[in-house]
């Protein structure tokens, strides 16, 4: 662009660079203009005074060179432009054709209406080609266009205002912002308007001549006139500069499409506040910062502060916390009213404006599949979380600034980390060390964190955990009334399980007390609306929930009863063998053996154990349960039995419990409180023992033969080992010589065909 706009470039030389750009631009690899094979934009020319149509035809799609080969079309005779670029005297009564009043503004400087990236283009070529002063006088003139331009759309807005606000929605947004444009129009005014060294310039000794004397005011009429400078009274450039940052910042244009223009617009947007940051702030700055504050609230859809905006539209989150932190020491309202007003993300709000059809409706579902998407949105929401801490950081203490900003974050703010995060933000603000906590602001973060709660209720997120633990101890800082308050609601906010494993749990620790100072009345209180809370949750969820309630009332005899009871009615249905388990162990170490027996049986009923599973972690459960039914004594013993007999079918867990039971006299237990043990141990040949062991034979010849149906080499010596033990059991009962010899030759006579194992079983049982 600078190149092909050279002032001097001859017709012959533009041509030229026309056709190797052209030809360029005809190269299959050629880069693409938005990085991204995009959609159109409008052609550049098409807002040209000139009006050139361009070379479209050539490609479908623009590419780096596109906006090349539409400058070529443009030119520098316009009378007017050499006017400006020629002097500082330049002014409307110099100039007689200005019946419409487009060329100069109120004050008399002169105005350029063009397309204004391309405007900055000039400005830029004249820089690029070593004419400073005349290219800052090019940029005044555009500057002092962009003013006038806004003030009239402010006008504009005010005279249609009514009638835009009851529509609800705008289509008037730039689809070619100015922040973010190949060409950086705004970037190319702040640089020309702020360079250093420019008073030197004022005796500048390049002239540039741009073309015939006729078509130009003298240098000496110039002189005649009055004298006028580039700047109004007051006035500096780096005012101006700060003022054009303001205004392109502040313009409402539409996010373009793919990644690459996207980060653009981030980049581009956080280098010009990066600049604005440099510059001091003094009393004439805040003056533009309150005059252009006052306009982006005011401008309507021109403004993308105004108050309506387009779905589309590129969020003022990062601009908006900028103005914010500015403005803050010098006009708090106005600060807050703009930060307040760039809260909002429209493109992620659930449904699209009634009058928006060409939009779909519940644009949450859909965002991800959109088009154009926004791959930029996990930065954008960043920003917005970014600008609301700075509004939560900046209004501590103030009751009522802290509520309008917790009520813009609850509507604006919809990913569930960045309002956590939020909330974690308002805690560590609210209990600094040096101070009193803020229970305002405490109560905030509260707020933040209970939102938190009911987004993720019903979604997965990998933080849930840590995020229910936090809001207990942000619940505890507040009060006791704010961890009763949410115990009371708590199936709006956790699971059944985060409710009783960590809520109530943390609730009825002994730090927890201690931190909150309770008197003995409010302990009980506390750990009453706990008990409630745990006895709800296993309710609801007995299977996960019911050890936890158990654990949590045990100091209270009537809420253990009701916890016990719960787990009885749901055991026939709802819980599996491990849990029951789990819950008799408790019951035992308690000091509950019948209610420990209860459950074990009721454990026994949903349990199967085939032949072959005899690493089955539910092994030790059985163990543990006969010997606890044992040591309760026969009838509980007899009891127990046939429920094994029934779920376990593998030999050697059957052999084990025998063993077990043949070792020592039933009862023990019982034996220290009553009479009814006899101290005999128990005969194998009479129940129940005599079922079990017949079981147990059993379970040995069904085993050996499943194991004979696919057995290997390989595996033959562990099966002599197995048949080994089969025998050790076999020799219990009081005929079981005679039962395991008839085992063995039915065993040689069905099997006979495998005849290094028979050979084997042989040398080892005759």
């Amino acid at each position: 662009m600078c190149i092909v706009l050279n002032p001097h470039c001859k017709s012959e030389q533009k041509s030229s660079w026309l056709r190797q750009l052209r030809r360029w631009n005809s190269v299959d690899v050629c880069p693409w203009e938005d990085g991204n094979h995009g959609n159109e934009l409008p052609n550049l020319t098409h807002s040209l005074p000139q009006g050139a149509h361009g070379n479209q035809e050539m490609r479908p799609h623009r590419t780096v060179f596109t906006r090349a080969i539409e400058a070529c079309d443009l030119h520098w005779q316009d009378r007017h432009l050499q006017h400006i670029i020629a002097s500082d005297l330049y002014a409307n009564y110099c100039y007689h054709d200005n019946q419409d009043g487009s060329l100069f503004d109120t004050r008399g400087w002169p105005l350029w209406h063009e397309h204004v990236p391309t405007a900055c283009a000039r400005v830029d070529a004249l820089r690029s080609h070593g004419y400073p002063r005349e290219a800052l006088r090019l940029a005044i003139a555009v500057v002092n266009t962009l003013r006038r331009q806004q003030q009239r759309q402010l006008e504009h807005f005010r005279r249609h205002k009514k009638e835009l606000l009851h529509k609800g929605h705008t289509s008037i947004t730039n689809m070619e912002g100015w922040v973010g444009h190949p060409l950086d129009p705004i970037g190319t005014l702040f640089s020309t308007l702020t360079e250093p060294g420019r008073g030197g310039e004022e005796g500048s000794n390049t002239c540039l001549d741009l073309s015939d004397c006729s078509s130009v005011v003298s240098r000496a009429e110039l002189q005649r006139m009055p004298v006028q400078r580039l700047l109004g009274d007051g006035e500096s450039y780096v005012a101006l500069a700060v003022e054009t940052a303001l205004i392109g910042l502040g313009q409402q244009r539409v996010m373009p499409d793919g990644l690459y223009a996207q980060e653009k617009v981030c980049r581009n947007e956080e280098q010009l506040l990066a600049k604005l940051q440099e510059v001091e702030v003094d009393d004439s700055l805040v003056k533009i910062f309150r005059k252009q504050s006052v306009f982006l609230l005011e401008a309507g859809p021109y403004s993308g502060l105004g108050e309506i905006v387009h779905r589309e539209s590129v969020p003022m989150h990062t601009f908006a916390r900028y103005l914010f932190t500015s403005l803050l020491p010098h006009d708090a309202e106005l600060s807050y009213k703009i930060a307040l007003r760039a809260m909002r993300l429209p493109v992620l709000e659930s449904t699209a404006s009634p009058g928006d059809l060409s939009r779909p409706h519940h644009i949450v579902s859909v965002v991800p599949n959109r088009y154009p998407r926004w791959f930029t949105l996990s930065h954008i929401e960043s920003q917005q979380c970014e600008l609301a801490s700075t509004m939560l950081t900046a209004a501590k203490g103030d009751s009522r600034r802290l509520e309008t900003v917790l009520e813009s974050i609850q509507k604006n703010i919809h990913s569930s980390s960045h309002i956590f995060k939020l909330a974690q933000d308002a805690f560590k603000i609210a209990t600094l060390m040096d101070s009193l906590p803020d229970i305002t602001l405490l109560k905030v973060s509260l707020e933040l964190g209970l939102q938190v709660m009911r987004i993720t209720l019903s979604t997965l997120n990998w933080r849930r955990r840590e995020m229910v633990r936090w809001l207990v101890t942000c619940a505890t800082e507040v009060g006791v009334y704010a961890l009763d308050s949410i115990m009371q609601s708590w199936f709006t906010l956790f699971t059944p399980t985060e409710a009783t494993s960590i809520v109530a749990t943390t609730v009825m620790s002994n730090s927890t007390i201690v931190r909150l100072h309770l008197d003995c009345h409010q302990q009980e209180n506390l750990a009453s609306s706990a008990r409630t809370l745990a006895l709800q949750c296993a309710m609801k969820d007995p299977q996960n929930c019911a050890l936890s309630a158990l654990t949590l009332c045990e100091k209270d005899h009537i809420a253990f009863e009701t916890a016990y009871q719960i787990v009885l009615d749901a055991a026939a249905t709802g819980m599996s063998y491990t849990q029951l388990f789990t819950i008799a162990r408790y019951m035992e170490h308690r000091g509950y053996p019948m209610r420990a027996y209860k459950l074990a049986t009721l454990a026994m009923a949903h349990l199967n154990l085939s032949y072959n599973q005899d690493t089955h972690p539910a092994i030790n459960d059985v163990l543990w349960a006969c010997a606890l039914s044992h040591s309760l004594g026969k009838n509980e013993l007899a009891a127990v039995i046939p429920l094994v007999v029934k779920s376990v079918k593998c030999a050697t867990v059957l052999s084990d419990i025998l063993r077990r039971c043949t070792l020592t006299t039933p009862g023990m237990v019982s034996a220290l409180h009553s009479r009814r043990n006899s101290g005999k141990l128990m005969s194998l040949d009479k129940a129940p023992l005599r079922q079990l062991l017949d079981a147990t034979i059993g379970a040995y010849i069904n085993t050996t033969h499943s194991r004979l149906t696919h057995i290997s080499p390989r595996h033959y010596s562990e099966f002599i080992e197995f048949l080994g033990k089969a025998r050790e059991t076999f020799m219990m009962a009081h005929d079981g010589h005679i039962q395991f010899t008839q085992f063995i030759d039915n065993l040689k006579q069905i099997y006979k065909g495998k005849k290094k194992l028979m050979m084997l079983v042989r040398e080892r049982f005759g």
